[in-house]
């Protein structure tokens, strides 16, 4: 049986992995696989009791984390509605390519831990068409929004689903990952900047041919309103969990039901053909539901390696051959970059316990910052360059040839940073 299962989830993880030249949806693939896991289970177990109550579990805890991402997904569909981005884009402006490089950079690096890096990815991508009217700029500009959103991610509990997941899962905190991953984020994300801003000095920037913004049929009153609603309600679900101890997605179904109220109130005196692509029930429409049945399928998947005590082998198989944790750790990161960081990390919690190691240990920690900054050294080892690359058209090996080398040099020092932190505070 064992062996059995480790076929169907190896084949249906090279699946995901190779979903571009296969033209096969990586959710299909997940789910597929975590249905023949499950059924592969159920039948060599031969207690259907016992296997309905762990299926129960899994399911109990992956609807946590989907729930809270369905949440945060339509906020931010509700907030881009709105136009309400407007009020960070519409402020970014300067004459010198490299002066923006760096604005650009830090902004993506603290609204993706807000947002999500895929989102933040998305909106400063369609801002860089408005600001750059040379498609290689973009480009640059495009590989150090993909850094810079990744790295952004790491160190926030809501800013990449990886952390997201630690989080609910109850290996780290709120303050915690903030204060140890935040300086090694930072460099991981300066580094690379700081060469290739260097690259493009002396550059003017060159706007191209349109700049009108397209504001819609909302007032500022309503793009302020939501926007800062929005993002206030994303940011006051950890504080929620803290004072309440309630899981994270309670909170972010509480902002989302503001949301809607305020929303309605907002636009009740409008037709219903002008505010019906402003309402929260056309943003649920809008989410990406491919991704999360994609979560669906992979956690559901991971569960039952865990259940079988696959991953409990696994892991002490490679104490006894790597021996290190933070090298096997430094290495599940430069793995990200190849196959998505999603399975990788939910593998990685069911291989190692909390008995063993607690809520905040070094493990989790530097675990959220490798599987949450080595996406960045391929385009498509994450979300955000994936996005990126359909929207710029970016080559795979432009990106290797340009990005990648100082995507991983930002990876290495990063990761040296929070080694020698850890060093010095424990």
């Amino acid at each position: 049986m064992l062996t059995a299962i480790v076929i169907v989830f190896v084949v249906a993880y090279a699946a995901i992995a190779l979903e571009h030249p296969l033209h096969i949806n990586k959710s299909a693939s997940a789910l597929v696989g975590a249905g023949l896991l499950w059924t592969l289970y159920a039948v060599a177990t031969g207690d259907p009791h016992a296997v309905g109550e762990q299926l129960g579990e899994s399911v109990m805890a992956t609807a946590q984390i989907v729930f809270f991402l369905m949440g945060a997904m339509t906020i931010v569909e509700v907030v881009d509605a709105h136009n309400g981005f407007e009020v960070i884009t519409r402020r970014i402006r300067t004459a010198k390519l490299s002066s923006l490089m760096w604005l650009v950079g830090f902004v993506t690096f603290f609204l993706s831990s807000v947002l999500d890096n895929l989102t933040t990815t998305i909106v400063m991508i369609s801002l860089m068409r408005k600001l750059l009217g040379r498609h290689d700029d973009r480009l640059f500009f495009a590989g150090i929004i993909i850094i810079a959103a990744n790295s952004g991610g790491a160190w926030s509990p809501i800013g990449d689903v990886t952390t997201t997941m630690l989080w609910i899962g109850g290996q780290i905190t709120t303050l915690a990952i903030i204060q140890s991953v935040f300086l090694p984020a930072l460099l991981s994300m300066v580094v690379p900047l700081t060469a290739t801003a260097y690259l493009l000095r002396g550059k003017p920037v060159a706007a191209p041919a349109d700049t009108g913004d397209d504001v819609g049929n909302t007032t500022e009153f309503e793009r302020n309103l939501m926007f800062f609603l929005g993002i206030g309600i994303l940011v006051a679900v950890p504080a929620f969990k803290t004072l309440t101890h309630l899981p994270p997605f309670m909170g972010i179904l509480f902002g989302l039901g503001i949301l809607w109220l305020v929303g309605d109130l907002v636009h009740r005196h409008k037709e219903d053909e002008d505010k019906q692509h402003l309402t929260l029930a056309h943003a649920l429409s809008r989410i990406d539901m491919s991704s999360i049945v994609f979560f669906i399928g992979i956690l559901l998947a991971v569960a039952v390696l865990e259940h079988t005590h696959i991953l409990t082998t696994l892991a002490r198989w490679l104490d006894q051959t790597v021996g290190r944790q933070d090298l096997i750790v430094l290495i599940i990161g430069l793995v990200s970059a190849v196959v998505d960081n999603v399975p990788l990390v939910a593998a990685s919690m069911g291989m190692y316990s909390l008995e063993q190691f607690p809520p905040n240990h070094f493990l989790w920690e530097f675990l959220a910052y490798c599987a949450g900054t080595g996406g960045s050294i391929l385009i498509i080892g994450s979300a955000a360059g994936v996005a990126a690359m359909g929207l710029e058209k970016i080559q795979f090996f432009w990106y290797v040839k340009k990005i990648s080398a100082l995507a991983l040099i930002g990876y290495l020092a990063g990761a040296g940073t929070y080694l020698m932190q850890n060093q010095l505070m424990h």
